[in-house]
């Protein structure tokens, strides 16, 4: 963004970074801001050093590897009236902005029930995930790691979850995590999704959404295909809706967008879309569904999120 300047990078190993230590770097440089892209279990620290500095934070996710330090983080923000802010991008992949807008019209009526699939090549043998090689050590892996996306997707899309339903399995017996799952969701209002994912298939090469999706109303459907393209079907016939036309960033440019829209609301109004007190409730769906894969019943993900959905400004 030509508007933005990275002014400083920090990481343990000095060849990669112009800053070995947090904290020096920013009582030196004095950012605006802090966009910390690291593993979860460093996000907690990381974001206690910038919040005590009244530094605000946008922050990959997984925002924390357990519920109580994703909580910390968001009350340490808090009390210290310092905007926490998750780099959640899926939501903001084109597509499916282009579908939030189509169902805000009506063109489907009412959703009845909406499927994501999950699909890639990259989970198999000893050398899975050659990307990110730490995820065979996750303890927790696809649902954590993967599908927590999608269930802010569909919370982004159709409203808050209320109740989660998940079986799981570990396909690759030389990793530690699952890396199957299927989870189905009820939303407050009572729409019914499923989220299907696993990383043993490609539906097309480098697919930009990571898989598919398709979303029914009554006589009719949207759906996004594995390149990204919109279509509307009615029963008799397909028809695009939008063609993905997006060549440059990742998955649709979605990392830029919602880096956008953090500075823009840095600068404006501070009315985010995934503070950190409303990204809450999307982990509480990851949480409530280990719950569920443990107890074999759905589970309820208001235990986790009673919690107001709004955080300081």
């Amino acid at each position: 963004m030509d508007d933005v300047t990275i002014v400083g990078t920090c990481d343990s190993d000095p060849t990669k970074a112009t800053y070995e230590r947090l904290d020096q770097m920013l009582d030196e440089l004095e950012p605006d801001f802090l966009d910390i892209a690291t593993r979860p279990e460093l996000h907690l620290d990381m974001v206690r050093t910038a919040v005590e500095r009244g530094i605000p934070v946008i922050c990959q996710k997984p925002l924390a590897p357990a519920w109580q330090d994703a909580v910390a983080m968001v009350e340490l923000a808090e009390a210290a009236d310092v905007p926490l802010v998750v780099h959640e991008n899926w939501r903001w992949q084109p597509w499916y902005r282009v579908v939030q807008s189509e169902l805000q019209k009506g063109l489907i009526g009412p959703p009845v029930t909406y499927t994501f699939r999950t699909r890639k090549l990259d989970g198999d043998g000893p050398e899975a995930y050659p990307a990110q090689p730490y995820f065979r050590t996750y303890p927790r892996l696809l649902l954590f790691e993967t599908l927590v996306h999608h269930l802010d997707t569909a919370r982004f899309l159709f409203g808050e979850i209320e109740e989660v339903y998940a079986r799981s399995r570990r396909v690759n017996p030389l990793i530690q995590g699952e890396d199957q799952v299927l989870l189905m969701t009820n939303h407050a209002g009572g729409l019914n999704g499923l989220l299907d994912g696993h990383r043993f298939l490609d539906l097309r090469p480098d697919s930009p959404p990571l898989g598919d999706f398709t979303v029914d109303g009554i006589g009719a459907s949207l759906q996004v295909d594995a390149a990204g393209d919109v279509w509307l079907w009615n029963g008799r016939e397909r028809k695009m809706v939008w063609q993905n036309t997006v060549g440059q960033g990742y998955r649709g440019d979605s990392v830029r967008a919602v880096c956008r829209h953090f500075v823009d609301q840095l600068r404006g109004q501070r009315e985010w879309e995934s503070t950190g007190r409303e990204y809450l409730r999307t982990i509480a769906c990851v949480e409530a569904g280990y719950r569920s894969m443990a107890s074999g019943c759905a589970e309820s993900t208001r235990t986790f999120s009673e919690l107001p959905a709004t955080g300081p400004k």
